[in-house]
């Protein structure tokens, strides 16, 4: 509604009869119908047209009428493309003039042609303090906003309307402002302009925190989803001077972004920026990049966690055995003496061969001659018998004539 002529024309032969809704050569978005000395104004797309009746069109580069405005929904939900609609950027709901009727009209319009694209927000400006008080001024707006809701339910408008904060002293609409708005009537909701607020407060949205706070305060206003817009922003003493592209300026889309990994709201961001499509794509990479890097770190975390599980699974692996089953190093130890029993019974020969030489030679000679020595302890037993055993035999003669007295005294 940005960019939109109104024309006001008498019907065509052959619109009489049919409704706007059915027309294909304008967008009819009013009937203006003489009743008495008063003009009905019909909003109804149902309603047939009569001969006598004024016609109030739009003519735009959008759309042409309101079956193209379908097919542009369609093709929104086709695309997973959330629609929504902005008035014009000029309103005046204070002043109860002739401007402040044409916006009306403008929010009127913009309702009935977002319900056309099954869109979710109509978006609108509110304007000036027109020379009131503050509080005067929101008297008239509260009063201009409450007959608008009624219009809104009346005609059955699916969409919500949104109150958009604005970025100058003297136009009403700080975010104060617009609670108490949507405390006192019912049916509106805030519309968070970052670029705005961050003007208005002075360059106040500086951390992700800051971002959260704001969130924070219109949460239960929204209904669990945020529609916001965002875009660079010159300001001077609590005044926007102008938008600028995101990376101009010192609104920073980092730390919304941040906010947005962190706290995962429903929301949506709108690119209000002289550079549409580009800063609309540059937030999109932005917020990409910061949620990339949180997975990544949050799965380096996690895999650090799983090898210390496992590190300390192996440690209770190695001490279970030795709580659990005591047995097991027993048999293991016994197992392990087994050999060493077999070893010394193996080893005996070799301790019963160099007695027998040492006190009784001639014994040691018969068994040597008898009964050959195993293979095993050859060795040890050729180290104790000498190479020539004759002498050694001889003397054990000697030994044996002379020791039979003494073994018998004893």
């Amino acid at each position: 509604m940005v960019r939109v002529n109104v024309i006001e024309r008498y019907p065509d032969e052959e619109e009489i009869g049919q409704a706007p809704l059915d027309l294909q050569s304008d967008l009819i978005v009013e009937i203006v119908r003489k009743k008495g000395k008063k003009d009905l104004r019909i909003t109804d797309l149902k309603e047939k047209i009569k001969e006598e009746d004024t016609l109030v069109t739009l003519s735009s580069g959008l759309v042409q009428n309101w079956h193209e405005l379908k097919d542009l929904g369609r093709m929104g939900r086709e695309l997973d493309v959330e629609l929504s609609m902005h008035t014009p950027y000029y309103m005046d709901l204070t002043s109860n003039n002739e401007l402040t009727k044409k916006s009306i009209d403008s929010i009127h319009w913009s309702g009935m042609m977002t319900s056309q694209m099954e869109g979710k927000m109509v978006t609108t400006h509110i304007g000036l303090y027109g020379g009131l008080s503050k509080k005067a001024a929101t008297e008239r707006i509260t009063n201009n906003i409450q007959e608008l809701m009624e219009w809104w339910r009346e005609n059955k408008i699916p969409a919500r309307l949104g109150i958009e904060t604005s970025g100058r002293q003297e136009v009403w609409g700080s975010l104060d402002e617009i609670l108490e708005l949507c405390d006192t009537v019912d049916g509106p909701v805030p519309v968070i302009n970052f670029a705005h607020y961050h003007a208005r407060e002075n360059g106040l949205l500086r951390s992700s925190a800051d971002f959260a706070d704001l969130l924070e305060r219109t949460k239960r206003y929204v209904d669990g989803s945020y529609y916001t817009h965002f875009s660079g922003v010159e300001h001077e003493a609590g005044n926007e001077k102008r938008v600028t592209p995101i990376k101009k300026g010192d609104l920073r889309f980092e730390p919304l972004a941040e906010m947005l990994v962190e706290l995962n709201p429903a929301i949506t961001i709108i690119s209000s920026s002289p550079l549409l499509e580009h800063d609309a794509m540059y937030m999109k990479v932005i917020y990409e990049r910061i949620l990339t890097k949180k997975v990544m770190k949050g799965t380096k975390s996690k895999k650090g966690e799983d090898e210390e599980d496992e590190d300390m699974e192996d440690e209770e692996e190695e001490a279970r055995p030795q709580r659990a089953k005591p047995s097991k190093p027993k048999v293991e130890a016994a197992k392990a003496e087994k050999p060493k029993v077999v070893k010394a019974k193996e080893a005996k020969p070799k301790k019963e061969a160099p007695k027998p030489a040492k006190k009784n030679a001639p014994k040691a000679a018969p068994k040597s001659k008898a009964k050959p020595a195993p293979k095993k302890p050859a060795k040890p037993i050729a180290k104790l018998a000498p190479k020539k055993p004759s002498k050694p035999v001889k003397a054990a003669k000697s030994a044996n004539q002379k020791k039979p007295a003494k073994r018998s005294k004893r």
